[in-house]
């Protein structure tokens, strides 16, 4: 079973999307804040973490980027799932290796699974 870390600080959100990825047979770890989500990648090491980017304690960037920093880590797959439209935010999200980067409002629910099981 694959092991989906879920970095988000709308636990409603986190709970929809997490029941809507155990639906599909993934195990889901969450977090509400950058900080335990980074603790949880190097402890866990899940197969793909979604990422939102405006999180309290260590926003996305800076969690993307230390988590591509660490031997353990840089290697899972980063999709990024945030209310963030900017090109500069996409652009610099992308740098920082995301493999993708999804805009919530843009994107159902089932797209959200869709991309987390190409990319697992």
């Amino acid at each position: 079973m694959k092991t989906i870390l879920l970095i988000e600080d709308e636990s409603a959100l986190q709970k929809t999307i997490g029941e809507a990825l155990s639906q599909e047979g993934f195990s889901i770890v969450s977090a509400l804040d950058g900080e335990a989500g980074l603790r949880l990648a190097q402890d866990k090491r899940p197969d793909v973490i979604l990422l939102d980017l405006i999180l309290p304690k260590a926003n996305g960037f800076e969690v993307l980027k230390s988590l591509k920093e660490h031997e353990g880590t840089k290697n899972i797959p980063v999709v990024v799932l945030t209310n963030l439209e900017g090109m500069e935010d996409i652009q610099k999200a992308l740098d920082l290796g995301a493999v993708a980067y999804l805009v919530k409002s843009n994107y159902t629910l089932q797209e959200v699974v869709e991309k987390v099981k190409q990319v697992s």
